[in-house]
């Protein structure tokens, strides 16, 4: 039988319920209720591209055809802004000192999870049609991660969360643990961000957008760093190569070295669809400075390389001729073009309200009581439903403890991993609090909350309500 976290009916009523929110409203009671709504939706949509059998993607057609997918991207941009301006705020404050961090934890996480259901979706090329105007927004976002991840690589500054493990001090306090589990974070969303783009250059045909990849941001030149620096491999002690694949570094043998990954495959494609659809040769400015930086392309497209994407032989051959050719400068037309507008607009409502938002929200938003904690630990359970989690993650399960595979699950809370009995001890000071909440949730969810699929479906317009 499928695994399954909606059913279409439940999907329907969670898609048509999204909205946009204000910044000052980050963390309330109905805005964690929505990103309840979204990870599942998230959840489903994994499910649904992933399944063998034949199945509708229900929860991507919902989106398209109900218009929310700008909802999605103003609720990511809203987020990513929270983290840069109101975020620091709270790292600053002597007296903030929270009974959990979990609540912020999961303010943080918001923009990875969306950002994730705009991976899977994207794909598509209905979603980029459906997406409409918020596609600038799009590509202005996934040019802002990409530029930071490109010049933190040119520094051998990626901060990853196996890096994070080895350099944080074990009396670190919880909001320096958050700092770096948000730093760490960014890393994947800004891979996640590169998938995004290449699906948008698969499939727009706008001239706005063309001009904001190729024009504004100059995104052929972005890639072509991401191509040198290549961010997503490191050679550790020995020189042996890891790389970034499937959420965590893996060790390649040297059979595989050469081996092009899935993040390598993105940049490739996104430079073949930015230097050689017609479209874009045409908005493109081969300048002195675009033609040195994209000739940089040529040492990296060997034989290997080009037998695993055959397509590239096309941008081998076109970089070939540009290097004893000048193409024509494009032409100056006179074109209406489409601006941005999600970013401004939510900085223009809000700057010079940072201190404010950020004092509002640590009274009111970020030091929930112990019974906030509970409903809160009770909804958990109800959206991370652990069969559904161990089928998106196929992995065998890591220890909480030392990172080693582990075999054993906490009898108590069945939310933590173990690979033996004194890993488990060891962290159990670290582990308890958050295994009384779960506990907790799960015995009120199992007394309170034992509805059947059909009763879950008839009172899906009671919960939205």
């Amino acid at each position: 039988m499928e695994t399954s976290v909606l059913f279409p009916g439940e999907a329907e009523g969670y898609v048509q319920n999204l909205e946009t929110f204000s910044l000052r409203d980050i963390g309330t009671p109905r805005w964690f209720r929505q990103h309840e709504y979204i990870e599942k939706l998230n959840m489903q949509a994994i499910l649904n591209a992933s399944s063998t059998a034949t199945q509708d993607e229900f929860v991507k057609e919902l989106l398209v055809s109900l218009g929310k997918i700008p909802t999605l991207v103003h609720e990511m941009i809203l987020v990513e802004l929270w983290k840069q301006k109101v975020f620091p705020i709270f790292c600053q404050l002597q007296d903030f000192n929270p009974k959990s961090t979990f609540p912020l934890y999961m303010v943080i996480h918001h923009e990875a999870t969306i950002i994730n259901l705009l991976e899977t979706i994207m794909f598509h090329k209905d979603s980029c049609e459906a997406a409409d105007d918020s596609v600038l927004d799009l590509v202005d976002y996934c040019h802002r991660k990409l530029a930071l991840l490109a010049s933190r690589a040119s520094r051998d500054d990626t901060p990853t969360k196996d890096r994070l493990s080895h350099t944080e001090s074990g009396d670190s306090s919880s909001i320096q643990d958050l700092q770096g589990q948000n730093a760490a974070l960014e890393f994947e969303i800004s891979l996640k961000a590169l998938s995004v783009l290449r699906y948008i250059t698969d499939h727009t045909d706008s001239i706005s957008v063309i001009n904001r990849m190729l024009c504004t941001h100059n995104l052929p030149c972005v890639l072509v760093q991401l191509v040198q620096h290549s961010p997503w491999s490191r050679y550790s002690a020995g020189w042996s190569l890891n790389k970034y694949m499937n959420g965590k570094w893996q060790k390649v043998p040297s059979e595989d070295r050469l081996k092009m990954t899935k993040l390598d495959g993105q940049v490739w494609i996104a430079l073949y669809n930015l230097v050689l659809k017609e479209d874009c040769q045409r908005k493109y400015d081969f300048n002195n400075f675009n033609k040195n930086q994209l000739l940089k392309l040529r040492g990296f497209l060997t034989e290997v390389l080009v037998d695993q994407l055959p397509n590239l032989v096309e941008l081998q051959r076109f970089l070939s001729h540009l290097t004893v050719t000048d193409p024509a400068p494009p032409k100056k037309d006179l074109i209406l073009e489409q601006i941005p507008e999600m970013w401004n607009n939510i900085m223009r409502d809000n700057t010079g309200k940072w201190k404010a938002i950020a004092k509002y929200q640590v009274k009111e938003t970020f030091n929930p009581s112990e019974k906030d904690l509970r409903q809160q630990a009770l909804r958990l359970a109800q959206t991370y439903n652990l069969d559904v989690m161990e089928s998106l993650i196929p992995e065998k399960p890591k220890c909480g403890a030392c990172g080693a595979e582990a075999s054993k699950r906490c009898s108590r809370c069945q939310g933590e991993w173990y690979c033996q009995r004194e890993c488990q001890v060891k962290h159990w000071s670290k582990h308890k609090v958050a295994c009384q909440l779960m506990a907790d949730g799960t015995e009120m969810l199992q007394k309170d909350l034992a509805v059947t699929p059909t009763e879950r479906e008839a009172d899906i317009t009671d919960i939205l309500d």
